[in-house]
């Protein structure tokens, strides 16, 4: 089966190699000098101030929302993983949708502002697929509410816009360093700032809330990395611009050669992108059912990323509708996309959506393909 991701793995005799020095100090956990060494070369490749490491992605956006003393409601996009808005409701903030984009597939400025209510006290967008929100109008409405903005950034590795970081905006952002990511550390998550109080913040909501060996400041949790998991982190950071290049080089093909007659993401303007995934959009969900039957039947297995639409969650009603993103959550399916995909089965997974979306009319070989479609 070509699914649509595989986990990399990296340089086994390196990840032994650290693992032997786990074993010879016995430090297992608790802030680790494998974790210190992560996020000293995390904040030099991000090219920001503060990477502080998690024990995973959700907890990360629920440490981001006490760090901020979030209450009330926060605007955010039905058009992204549910732990989103979940790990807002779970910490108590009620989910607010807005609207996404019809072209970028990002939370939409425009329907934004018409969300705010009296309680709300934050925007919380997504860079969906890696592709940049709309950073710089999103902080200006935030300016003029006075709200905090919080980015999840689990796809958002290496992105950059306007020539920095895509972690430089917002108030904190946050990551997945979960196997399926491109850069991960097996389970894991961060959270990214540059301002130095909200770090120690978040160190102290992470720890328990300890301070130092005698002392408590106040409420915590434990969101702490393990030293495996910052092996496996070492590792992958060592191959990164060699996963980057694969990924860019396989995106590529699929869009010179998919491009013409199906519905992809638009680039946010200004921003480099990292190819985390590769989203389609199919003519509606009754094509998207076919063609992924199509894909199964060929050994490949996409995924819907992301259905259904957050708006429609029983647990999160009431909620008004989001058209755009319930029209998008139920045509869009993931293609493979990761180091080590085979031409040959890249072009099965090209042939077989060429095939069933031009519904048997021509055939592979066909010199005129792109011309028919």
């Amino acid at each position: 089966m070509i699914n649509v991701t595989k986990t990399y793995l990296g340089d086994v005799e390196k990840f032994k190699a650290y693992v032997d020095g786990i074993y010879a100090r016995g430090w297992l956990t608790n802030h680790g000098p494998l974790v210190t060494e992560l996020e000293a070369r995390l904040q030099d490749y991000l090219g920001v101030k503060h990477v502080l490491l998690t024990n995973n992605g959700t907890l990360a956006l629920q440490v981001a929302y006490r760090a901020l003393g979030l209450t009330g409601s926060a605007v955010t996009t039905p058009f992204s993983f549910v732990a989103t808005s979940s790990s807002l409701q779970w910490e108590g903030i009620r989910p607010i949708f807005a609207d996404i984009d019809a072209l970028t597939w990002n939370i939409s400025p425009e329907h934004i502002e018409s969300r705010i209510v009296s309680d709300t006290t934050a925007i919380v967008g997504t860079h969906v697929f890696g592709n940049p929100c709309a950073v710089e109008r999103i902080e200006e409405i935030a300016r003029k509410h006075q709200l905090k903005v919080v980015y999840d950034g689990a796809h958002a590795f290496g992105v950059r816009h306007a020539g920095q970081s895509i972690f430089h905006w917002g108030d904190l952002s946050t990551l997945s360093f979960h196997a399926t990511k491109l850069f991960h550390t097996i389970e894991g998550g961060a959270i990214v700032t540059n301002d130095d109080e909200l770090a120690r913040s978040v160190y102290l909501l992470g720890n328990f809330g300890i301070a130092d060996v005698d002392k408590i400041v106040g409420i915590g949790i434990n969101a702490k990395m393990n030293e495996f998991s910052a092996a496996m982190g070492l590792c992958i950071l060592d191959d990164i611009e060699n996963i980057f290049t694969q990924r860019e080089e396989i995106a590529e093909r699929y869009r010179t050669r998919l491009g013409d007659y199906l519905d992809l993401q638009q680039a946010e303007a200004d921003s480099q992108l990292n190819n985390a995934y590769f989203p389609i959009g199919l003519t509606g969900e009754s094509q998207l059912l076919r063609v992924r039957a199509a894909l199964n039947d060929n050994g490949i297995n996409p995924r819907r990323y992301f259905y259904p639409s957050l708006d429609t969650l029983d647990y999160l009603q009431p909620q008004a509708a989001q058209s755009t993103s319930r029209n998008l959550a139920s045509r869009v399916l993931c293609l493979p996309i990761y180091p080590g995909l085979a031409r040959e089965d890249q072009d099965r997974v090209i042939d077989t959506l060429i095939m069933e979306c031009s519904q048997g009319r021509i055939s592979y070989n066909d010199p005129n393909l792109a011309q028919v479609i």
